[in-house]
């Protein structure tokens, strides 16, 4: 049986003073800061669109962090927000009163609601950042009389409903309003709606970019400028970017060499740059060779999945000092089975320090690349993660691999495939052979585990469920 507990005085009154709209709106400048929260919540909570408006334009705090509550899109009480901000920016009287400098509509969780919010060095705008710098590189707050509006924004075909009302409003307010996108994702949308779109937000305030678009390499040199001047970028994930296929015109190949080019040198003036993400990307060996050098900034993760990868890409990536202190590294589905394991065991040896987590999954490597790596990855002692699904490994090398990976105190995650020896002739795993050769690889887990059983289920489980799954 459930028991709820009663509501508090506070509730109670809260509640009350909502019922009369009018007298809710007339005490607002008597009410404690500390009641604000409380009231705004339940004034949200209950759609009382005059209250939210009343209560916005004399908000008492520097920041108001709504996204939080708006799960999902809401013209009607956007609308209502903005139309707070704007008695407080067109009114002296509550301009003066209002401590609002940052308006916060991203959909994330903020301790601004969790604590008591009298504190007033709280920021909840952590990553709304202004032109003034720390010492570290990154920017800070600065008590400014102009209003920033954070979002986060996610462009899919066009504008919807809300985006286009927020843009419409900001850029009506140029001169008392900032508007900054911290995290843009940008997924099959027309160029056109991006540059209008990147015309009102500061493209130095964004510091997330998803780029998935199906855009031929002529279209992506066209938003190359807009990409050079995002200085504060620190992900970046690029997908779903072609070739044309048609090799019989010979200039379209020298055009798109040009325009690879251009989009590829303004990764060298992203010096924030720490998260490097590539999936179905189509560029040139030459042309990812010199991305890789256009790298300015030491990276914490580089994904490059479904990307074709040459042997003197392989090796350049392996020589590149801004890739020796990676914590992540993912190759889901690069051809490593036709490469040389040379330069991905330099690379190995050379992030061991760092390393957390190895995605290998779908490389159809086979028991001589796998024993290449083994002595570097044997010495990724930070490592947490690793996954090697899918690649063409025997019961010999299996047994190899998991006894030299015990030692590796901190890994919780690992996956592998099931031996080649399990597979039939038409290339589904063969669960009766499986169950024959699987005590052997949980026997070598046994002697090897001192410390949490739990441990020993996290690392066989996902080895019995590759098996069982093909």
């Amino acid at each position: 049986m459930s028991f709820e507990p009663p509501s508090t005085l506070l509730e109670l009154s809260m509640k009350n003073l909502l019922r009369n709209e009018a007298l809710a709106i007339s005490v607002l400048q008597q009410l404690p800061s500390e009641f604000f929260p409380s009231l705004f919540k339940e004034a949200f909570k209950s759609r009382h669109m005059k209250i939210l408006t009343a209560m916005v334009a004399v908000w008492p705090f520097v920041c108001l962090p709504v996204g939080a509550m708006m799960k999902v899109p809401d013209t009607v009480i956007l609308q209502a927000i903005l139309d707070g901000v704007d008695i407080m920016l067109t009114d002296k009287a509550h301009f003066r009163r209002s401590k609002l400098r940052v308006l916060d509509l991203r959909n994330m969780h903020n301790v601004f609601w969790d604590v008591w919010p009298g504190i007033q060095g709280l920021d909840c705008s952590k990553g709304t950042l202004s032109k003034k710098q720390t010492g570290n590189g990154h920017f800070r707050y600065t008590v400014r009389r102009l209003l920033k509006v954070v979002t986060d924004f996610d462009l899919r075909f066009d504008l919807n409903e809300q985006q286009a009302y927020l843009l419409q409003w900001a850029q009506q307010r140029k001169g008392s309003v900032r508007l900054c996108c911290i995290k843009m994702s940008i997924c099959v949308t027309p160029l056109d709606t991006i540059m209008m779109v990147l015309k009102t937000f500061q493209p130095d305030y964004i510091e997330e970019l998803e780029l998935s678009t199906n855009w031929s390499l002529v279209i992506l040199s066209h938003f190359a400028p807009c990409f050079g001047q995002m200085r504060n970028l620190r992900s970046l994930h690029l997908a779903r970017i072609y070739l044309n296929t048609n090799k019989a015109v010979n200039t379209m190949a020298s055009i798109e060499e040009k325009c690879a080019a251009r989009f590829i040198s303004q990764i060298a003036k992203l010096n924030c740059l720490q998260h490097l993400s590539m999936d179905g990307v189509y560029f040139s060996s030459k042309h990812m060779k010199k991305l890789f050098r256009c790298v300015k900034s030491p990276l914490e993760t580089l994904s490059v999945s479904l990307c074709q990868i040459s042997q003197s890409d392989l090796k350049h990536l392996s020589q590149c000092q801004r890739f020796f202190h990676l914590k992540h590294l993912n190759l889901f589905g690069v051809a490593l089975f036709n490469l040389c394991p040379t330069h991905l065991l330099f690379l190995l040896k050379n992030v061991g320090d760092t390393l957390q987590s190895l995605e290998l999954e779908h490389c159809r490597m086979g028991d001589s690349h796998l024993s290449a790596l083994l002595p570097a990855l044997s010495q990724c002692l930070q490592l947490t993660r690793v996954n090697l699904y899918d690649n063409d490994l025997s019961m010999s090398i299996l047994k190899e691999l998991l006894q030299s990976m015990t030692h590796l105190s901190k890994l919780t995650e690992e996956f592998y495939p099931a031996p080649l020896e399990c597979y039939g002739e038409r290339g589904h795993v063969l669960v009766d052979k499986f169950a024959k050769l699987y005590p052997d690889l949980l026997d070598i887990l046994r002697s090897k585990e001192t410390a949490q059983e739990s441990l020993l289920w996290n690392r066989i489980l996902p080895l019995m469920f590759s098996a069982l799954c093909l």
